[in-house]
């Protein structure tokens, strides 16, 4: 019998699941289920409390040698772009113009972190614009490497040519030996902007997912476990660590991926509406036939449009940890950044439970009463990276985390803080939908003291827009549930209209909010004149730690079949062993002129004079490179499929002019055990 290991580290939590795949459905092949805190400024800490707390329920006769893969999935690379984290990066973009950062977001994307444009790139028939910049390439390396973890390069038309891409890439990892992504690596689709973008969010989560790979690299060593690495794509697939470290980008739905396709597995539905609340997110997508549904035109998360296919997944800033705050224009609202919950904080720092309780007992206006400052994780880029003010921030939180009424004094402490907690390396703590949770009794595992004391506190803020203050900390605790209940059932609702209709918010109108905001109140106005509901007609899977008390109330309102399947609390790590691997391969043909028929790929350009014999030689070009994709990624039994789609535009005479074809390969295979 084969024994698995599966292993999800999200916001919140750390899950471990000792899995049998050959078990009967009715036990969905769980042996045994831990979790355990994550512990994001050491990864192994986490990872090794939930993986000790499952070691000793191996079936009798069972060693841990006996342990034949192991797989993590993770939403660390979600959250950290939903939360606009992530490490310093160069972005070089050879062969653009000035205007190409405000497309695609990609201004917005670098956040300041350096963007340098030097000449080269190539024409849409793969011949060179210009010679690369070979002195200015060196330079800028030169000049931004002190300061940034990693480097994205991306090249005009470079899906139709890498030339220049492989050769930047050499040249930085000979001049500093730092990280790598190349935009053509990552997509073989055109949109130069949407590619630059994919390849700096790639670029800015390899030192994230270094640290995870890393940390269980190190745990299963010193368990004696020998057993093969393998983590989850956005797509459901499977891929050996060592592999994921060169594309993380494709983890970035890794584990919304991987609760569907637990989700499959634990709850036998084919046809179901998938909701997935984590500490952090919650992320939506679907089953239809028991697959799960693809976006082939690439990812959005946290509104960055990427190139990644991966599941069609509508992911939303709400989780069991989100922040509780009082936005001017919004009103009461949750998320959607996280916020360690003070019980939480509590339990991992009991003196903060004093400074709460003093906080308590002064009626002087004091500002950021109930928050505090904690380090996240470790510098990925060194102290240099850090501005002067920045650095003595981080000095200040060495020995734990800090009040911030004891922390910020100006409008320039306030920027600074920020800046590091956009860049993930501090966190922020605060009232959050755990700590109201832990105030009614819903939840008891962390410290409901110092919940109670964060939920007295918030009720001193002023008032603020129309929010006013409620009487007891126990319906703020109240308002809070339902607070997130409703924006559930928002979130739940914009994805179902997406796909039925391809509506967003921003064009919901103002009926169309009225509508749904009456529909999902907890009762109808006895003053209404009409009544409004919208029923959601697919079945709800709700999987995560805190869909219990949320859930039930939410499928109530959109009057739709929940179902919460067993061992809902660890699906995302059941997900993480239940799937298989799978590697695709593109290639394109156009037609630079008549008569000539030019192959792109990867590895160059070939000029053909016959298309039939252009499109035999991309099949095998791609079906060789996929199964070699697949058997690199860890796949064994692999098995391979082609397919070819011609773009021809059709005159009205009849006349057919080839425009360009595409010729892909997909190889799937089941992971390889030891």
């Amino acid at each position: 019998m084969a024994i698995l290991l599966g292993l999800d580290t999200g916001g919140t939590y750390t899950d471990a699941v000792l899995f049998d795949p050959v078990r009967g459905e009715d036990a969905g092949g769980v042996l045994a289920k831990a979790k355990s805190l994550t512990t994001k400024h050491d990864l192994a800490i986490g990872l090794t409390g939930a993986v000790e707390a499952i070691l000793p329920h191996l079936p009798a006769g069972r060693a841990i040698a006996d342990i034949a893969m192991v797989s993590i999935s993770t939403t660390l690379a979600t959250n950290a772009i939903v939360e606009k984290h992530g490490a310093p990066i160069c972005l070089i973009l050879m062969g653009y113009d000035a205007k190409a950062l405000e497309r695609a977001g990609l201004r917005q994307a670098m956040a300041g972190d350096p963007v340098v444009m030097i000449a080269g790139g190539h024409k849409p028939t793969g011949e060179a614009q210009s010679p690369l910049d070979v002195e200015a390439l060196r330079a800028a390396i030169q000049e931004h490497a002190p300061k940034v973890a990693a480097f994205a390069v991306s090249g005009y038309f470079s899906v139709r040519n890498p030339a220049h891409e492989i050769a930047a890439r050499h040249l930085i990892h000979e001049m500093t030996g730092k990280p790598v992504t190349c935009g053509h690596e990552l997509t073989s689709k055109l949109d130069a902007p949407r590619r630059a973008l994919t390849a700096a969010l790639n670029a800015r989560l390899i030192p994230q997912l270094q640290q995870l790979i890393q940390a269980v690299d190190g745990l299963l060593a010193r368990k004696g476990i020998k057993a093969p690495l393998m983590v989850v794509k956005g797509d459901g697939s499977l891929i050996k660590a060592e592999l994921a470290l060169t594309c993380p980008v494709e983890t970035i739905l890794s584990g919304p991926a991987a609760s569907l396709v637990g989700a499959r597995h634990l709850s036998q539905e084919s046809d179901i509406f998938v909701s997935d609340m984590g500490g952090t997110t919650t992320d939506i997508a679907m089953l239809r036939e028991g697959r799960p549904v693809l976006n082939k035109e690439g990812a959005t998360v946290g509104g960055w449009k990427t190139m990644v296919e991966a599941v069609a997944v509508h992911t939303y800033g709400l989780g069991g940890d989100s922040e509780v705050r009082v936005d001017e224009h919004h009103g009461f609202m949750v998320g959607p950044r996280r916020a360690v919950p003070l019980s939480l904080l509590a339990t991992q720092f009991p003196a903060i439970v004093n400074v709460l309780r003093a906080q308590q007992a002064n009626e002087e206006l004091v500002p950021y009463r109930g928050q505090f400052a904690l380090r996240q994780r470790p510098l990925d880029a060194g102290p240099s990276s850090l501005s002067a003010g920045q650095l003595d921030l981080w000095e200040k939180l060495a020995h734990g985390p800090v009040a911030l009424a004891d922390l910020l004094f100006s409008p320039a402490t306030q920027r600074h803080l920020g800046r590091l907690v956009d860049r993930g390396l501090v966190a922020i703590s605060g009232l959050t939908p755990s700590d109201a949770a832990h105030v009614l009794g819903l939840l008891s595992h962390w410290h409901a003291e110092a919940a109670e004391l964060g939920a007295r506190l918030f009720l001193k803020k002023p008032p603020v827009g129309h929010w006013k203050p409620p009487a007891s900390h126990e319906q703020l605790c109240r308002d809070i549930v339902e607070q997130v209940v409703r924006q559930s059932g928002e979130v739940i609702l914009d994805a179902a209209i997406r796909e039925t209709s391809g509506i967003d918010p921003h064009h919901w109108g103002q009926l169309g909010r009225d509508l749904i905001r009456r529909s999902l109140s907890a009762a109808q106005p006895v003053e209404a004149l009409i009544e409004s509901t919208i029923r959601l007609t697919a079945p709800l899977a709700a999987i995560g730690a805190p869909v219990g008390s949320y859930y039930p109330e939410i499928a109530r309102r959109l009057k739709s079949r929940l179902v919460i399947p067993p061992h809902a609390d660890v699906c995302n790590a059941v997900g993480a062993v239940a799937g298989g691997v799978l590697q695709r391969a593109n290639a394109t043909i156009t037609q630079p002129q008549e008569g000539l028929f030019r192959v792109h790929h990867a590895t160059g350009i070939k000029d053909f004079v016959d298309l039939e014999q252009a499109a035999a030689y991309c099949d095998d070009l791609v079906r060789v490179e996929a199964g070699a994709l697949a058997q690199r990624a860890g796949a064994v039994e692999i098995q391979i499929k082609s397919e070819r789609a011609d773009k021809v535009f059709e005159q009205p005479t009849g006349l057919r002019i080839f425009i360009e074809s595409s010729i892909s390969a997909t190889a799937f295979g089941r992971p390889g055990l030891v």
